[in-house]
């Protein structure tokens, strides 16, 4: 939910909550510069009432000079709605057929009445509840009675926070919602995306998001640093409920994540994607593989619409992609990494989403054949596919050893006389997640495109261990879900293991800026307190082998001939993520400065204690 222009319409939902208004999609390739519509729009800005009688502040955008009933395209959002009549900032292709477009501040924000939650939930049980889903229903219901000249069919499309709500719209849907295309929504704030990584609370993101969405109701109002390197800033903070302090208490969005540190039903409530029934409307799901906010949920989405899907309704695009940038840029690069002369956000909004919508909404064009369309980088090319994973994909195992490579091969008995590697994790030094300086979250390039950083700038780090294998002899295609697991002790009661892997570039790559380049092909982290129960959290034995499982989510990248491939194996990753102290506490949120404590931690790559990555390799000829 990242928003970056804040005047004009975005793209979604800051924390996902924030891929803003339409300038919150992060750079990735040439921005666009965007043509003059031949046809201006009206603008009609009128106040929708909710079922409880709350009133929304709307935005109509008619275009001038199309005659006949016209579709409906609606946008909800928490980053404003336009001011003016030119096109908004992504709608270039969509605008080609016609539609009527309308942008809709969600409740308490701006204009709109009532009290902005931060929230993902829907309570179908509740016949009185008055939630996001039934706000989308009771603005659709007004639009087709109340528009003139609409042809009765309405889609929803929304990137971030607004593809939450274009999301969450599925669960109650209105007769006249004909399509819908929710883009990098997130669907469980506990286990991933905007707010948590497998309960390890993303403390920056979250902290600067619930500042910027809640301190101001008619902005959008970045949390004001008296440090340019926040880093620092987190460091000098201390505990996570310190900051609370900072505050003033009076943040609904953070003060819930403070008072619910494990997955209690405060949280399970939040899990919409999960009260999907399946396919009931024809949905085109979004995600962005180094989409460094939402990268978790659409998957979610896509999965739960899968279960039942008799009609072929149910579709899936993933590309190079970060935070909603298939939006707003040519999608040329990614962040450094050039693409070949693939144009991939032109591709998906020209040939992907324009004709979903054009198909359901004024019923021209024809109704794609496959399920998932998927860029794969490294080989730099769109597949199709019939269901997603491929069921051609053979889950195949790259261990670790103990010399600090990895090999298709296990470990061999050798191994198992050598002792473990080790590295001392520092809470008072951790790793930082991308390079010093670190500047606020929405207010810098630095934040869009920090999962595509060459990760040289820590490989040196005592407190981080590299493994690597020998340049392939042969390319790798990997598509599908990839894991972790890891045999691993620690000294202390808790501690986190970060684990990236990593396609490294040979030194005579081309460009020259790609020689030697570490490119992060997935990167997540676990909380060792929360291996067993999430919702329940266990100290660690100290110093006991204990087994990590670590989902690193689905990916589409080809390892290239020539290349090496990377892990890298730390327990920090400051301050996206919050330090663990490595001390067991009930609640690791009150910790106090000296509950924080230095800890050894050891990988372990023996025959019988093996440690490995688990690629979906599909077979080449």
């Amino acid at each position: 939910m990242h928003p970056k222009s804040w005047s004009r319409v975005g793209v979604g939902l800051a924390c996902s909550l924030l891929v803003g208004i339409v300038g919150t999609a992060p750079t990735q390739g040439r921005r666009l510069a965007l043509p003059i519509p031949a046809s201006p729009f009206t603008r009609q800005e009128v106040m929708i009432p909710m079922r409880d009688g709350t009133r929304l502040q709307t935005v109509i955008l008619r275009p001038v000079g199309r005659a006949g009933n016209l579709p409906m395209l609606l946008r909800r959002t928490p980053y404003g709605v336009p001011e003016k009549t030119e096109l908004p900032e992504g709608y270039a292709e969509l605008a080609k057929d016609g539609y009527i477009l309308v942008f809709q501040n969600l409740r308490g924000r701006f204009k709109s009445e009532g009290e902005f939650i931060v929230s993902t939930k829907v309570d179908l049980d509740d016949p009185k509840a008055i939630d996001e889903a039934t706000d989308a229903y009771d603005t659709i219901d007004w639009l087709v009675s109340h528009v003139p000249a609409n042809s009765g069919k309405v889609g929803m499309i929304g990137i971030s926070y607004s593809g939450l709500t274009a999301g969450l719209a599925l669960l109650r849907p209105h007769p006249a919602l004909k399509a819908v295309s929710d883009q990098a929504a997130p669907t469980d704030l506990f286990l991933n995306d905007d707010i948590h990584r497998y309960g390890a609370l993303r403390l920056s993101y979250a902290f600067e998001y619930a500042v910027l969405e809640q301190s101001e109701k008619n902005a959008n109002a970045p949390f004001a640093f008296d440090s340019y390197d926040t880093y620092e800033w987190y460091l000098r903070l201390g505990s996570v409920a310190n900051a609370k302090k900072r505050l003033g208490g009076n943040l609904q969005a953070w003060n819930d994540i403070v008072d619910h540190p494990d997955r209690d039903a405060y949280w399970k409530a939040q899990a919409w994607a999960e009260k999907l029934p399946g396919a009931r409307i024809p949905t085109l799901t979004v995600a962005g593989f180094w989409d460094q906010e939402d990268p978790w949920g659409p998957w979610q989405v896509y999965r739960a619409g899968a279960r039942r899907d008799p009609e072929g309704i149910n579709q899936m695009v993933a590309g190079p992609w970060t935070h909603g940038s298939w939006a707003l840029t040519t999608g040329d690069r990614l962040g450094n990494v050039p693409l070949g002369q693939q144009q991939t956000g032109v591709q998906f909004r020209r040939d992907i989403q324009a004709p979903f919508f054009r198909f359901w909404l004024f019923g021209r064009g024809a109704k794609p054949a496959w399920q998932a369309k998927i860029y794969e980088t490294g080989s730099n090319v769109w597949r199709e596919f019939p269901r997603w994973p491929p069921v051609e994909a053979q889950p195949t195992r790259l261990y670790f050893h103990s010399d600090g490579s990895l090999s298709f091969t296990p470990p061999g008995a050798l191994e198992g006389r050598t002792p473990p590697r080790s590295f001392v994790s520092d809470p008072a030094n951790p790793v930082p997640y991308r390079p010093r300086p670190i500047t606020p979250t929405f207010s810098s390039e630095g934040w869009a495109t920090w999962e595509t950083l060459d990760q040289r700038f820590v490989d040196h780090r005592p407190d981080v261990l590299t493994y690597v294998s020998a340049p392939l002899d042969h390319d790798v295609r990997v598509d599908g879900e990839v894991s972790a697991t890891l045999i691993a002790s620690t000294s202390g009661s808790d501690g986190d293991l970060v684990l990236k892997l990593i396609d490294v570039y040979p030194e005579n790559a081309t460009p020259e800026a790609m020689r030697g380049y570490q490119l992060p092909i997935a990167m997540e982290v676990r909380r060792g307190r929360y291996l067993t129960d999430y919702a329940r959290p266990q100290p660690l034995t100290p110093d006991r082998p204990t087994t990590w499982p670590i989902p690193l989510r689905d990916r589409a990248h080809m390892f290239l001939k020539g290349h090496r491939i990377m892990v890298q194996v730390q327990a920090s990753w400051f301050p996206v993520i919050d330090r663990n102290p490595q001390k067991f506490l009930p609640n690791i949120y009150a910790a106090r400065d000296s509950d924080f404590v230095p800890a050894t931690n050891r990988i372990y790559a023996e025959p019988d204690r093996s440690s490995f990555v688990t690629l979906p390799i599909v077979p080449q000829p």
